[in-house]
């Protein structure tokens, strides 16, 4: 897994946790404002009904005064029609108390006046906010208000009874008066508080929404402002990306057009040059000469060979990905000895191996490319006017690395040459090379994330050290 990837999947989550708070945040303040308009609604239906129970009563003291001195019967009758209103608000409270079935609450709020559809409210109110301090106050009133209009109501019956019974004289009259203001005093008093005891909690609920809405408003401005950086950051890193990538493929596409040109010319040469010696041995009789000259076609269709080699090389590093598997250095370097045998001269060679370093867990294919290339590449600028023409292999550990060097004693390189050497197509002679070997080693070892470096110098030989990571294999 790249780090691209992993830096992609860690920010996926950051993604979704913003998203998740500013949906969290946008329920939460639908939650929080409808169940406030909710309870400032049953609040206000509350209030709505306290005036009608306050003008119930009023009314109703209003007649009983007026039925105390006229004693006239009409009177009377609407003072008990006007009394129903509190008494049905009474009768609505004790249901709810005592956890009457709906419809029969209903019934005492409608003969309280309450409109029908406030009803729902009022009692959704007072069954889920019944003990908060606010409204168990004012329910408080409520009943204090219930026991008053109990009394104000035996007064009146007491009153309708003595005037259809005897006649009430003046001191009487007063006396029954005086009760009646006293009730209806009482009452006053404890409708404003219970009026009063509302609009603070109204006043009080309308300060927490307002405080609640600024919260979660801020949190989603916030979230959105993340988000929108996020994405900001997000577009600027693709947009670098697309750019690095466009540079890469403009990079590809010169090496491309380099590669096709070079490939085609060294492709086409050796057919060249064995088209000409097929035409001079058309016309030669020598046995010497056409040995000689089938020689030649020989050399021609081996460094065609190698050509062709290094292409598929080339081919394959650029298209496999990293693969790692338990592998074998001793058997790697065997299999490249064996594989370059074939080469002119080789048995001169004294090929002396140090692989302190066997079992690893690496890149199979990458690692024989790059052997394979640097002892070819050795084999091939060997010095063979040294008494001991020598290649030396070997291989240590150093921290978490290991270490492939190719030593030898060859011709060397020049230090003004050495900067190009890994460059495609660069060759210090065409006739033993191809451009392309050292340049796929080095493409090689920097996708497996080591390291190549030369040290060499003209008559002692060259060193090239290969750093490589030591992975583990869990």
């Amino acid at each position: 897994m790249t780090k691209d990837v992993i830096l992609e999947k860690s920010r996926l989550p950051n993604v979704l946790i913003l998203l998740s708070v500013i949906i969290l945040s946008c329920t939460s303040l639908i939650f929080i404002n409808y169940f406030t308009i909710k309870i400032l609604s049953a609040n206000r239906a509350y209030v709505n009904g306290e005036s009608h129970y306050s003008k119930g009563q009023k009314d109703a003291v209003r007649h009983l005064i007026t039925y105390l001195y006229t004693e006239d019967a009409a009177h009377w009758k609407l003072f008990k029609e006007e009394l129903s209103v509190p008494q049905g608000d009474g009768a609505a409270r004790i249901g709810l108390i005592r956890n009457a079935d709906t419809e029969t609450i209903k019934n005492g709020l409608r003969a309280g006046r309450n409109h029908e559809k406030d009803l729902d409210d009022m009692i959704w109110l007072f069954r889920n906010f019944g003990t908060i301090s606010f409204f168990k106050k004012a329910i408080n009133e409520w009943e204090k208000g219930d026991a008053l209009i109990n009394q104000f109501n035996a007064i009146g019956n007491e009153i309708h009874s003595k005037i259809q019974t005897t006649h009430l004289d003046d001191v009487s009259k007063q006396a029954f008066l005086s009760q009646i203001s006293s009730i209806s005093e009482k009452l006053t008093v404890n409708e404003r508080d219970f009026s009063n005891t509302l609009g603070e909690a109204t006043r009080e609920i309308k300060g927490y929404l307002i405080y609640s809405n600024i919260f979660f408003i801020l949190i989603i401005i916030c979230s959105v402002t993340i988000y929108y950086s996020a994405m900001v950051k997000k577009l600027v890193q693709s947009k670098k990306e697309i750019e690095s990538k466009n540079n890469d493929l403009t990079i590809v596409n010169k090496e491309l057009d380099r590669f096709v040109y070079s490939a085609s010319h060294d492709l086409r040469s050796p057919i060249s040059s064995l088209k000409g010696l097929v035409d001079i041995l058309k016309t030669e009789d020598d046995p010497e000469e056409i040995k000689n000259y089938l020689n030649l076609m020989h050399t021609v269709l081996n460094k065609q060979d190698q050509f062709i080699r290094d292409i598929i090389d080339y081919s394959r590093n650029k298209r496999t990905k990293n693969t790692l598997e338990s592998v074998s250095l001793i058997e790697i370097v065997d299999d490249a000895v064996a594989t370059l045998q074939y080469i002119e001269d080789v048995k001169k060679i004294a090929i002396e191996k140090h692989l302190s370093v066997d079992k690893i867990y690496s890149d199979n294919l990458r690692l024989r490319i790059i052997i394979n290339n640097l002892l070819s590449n050795a084999i091939k600028y060997s010095d063979f006017s040294k008494e001991k023409p020598y290649i030396s292999i070997i291989t240590h550990k150093s921290d978490k690395m290991f270490i492939i060097e190719v030593e030898d004693n060859g011709i060397g390189i020049s230090k003004d040459i050495q900067s190009r050497i890994f460059d495609m197509f660069f060759v210090t002679n065409k006739n033993k090379g191809t451009g392309l070997g050292l340049y796929i080693v080095k493409e090689s070892v920097e996708m497996m994330n080591g390291t190549i470096s030369v040290e060499s110098e003209i008559k002692i030989g060259s060193k090239f050290i290969i750093t490589l990571p030591l992975h583990n294999e869990a």
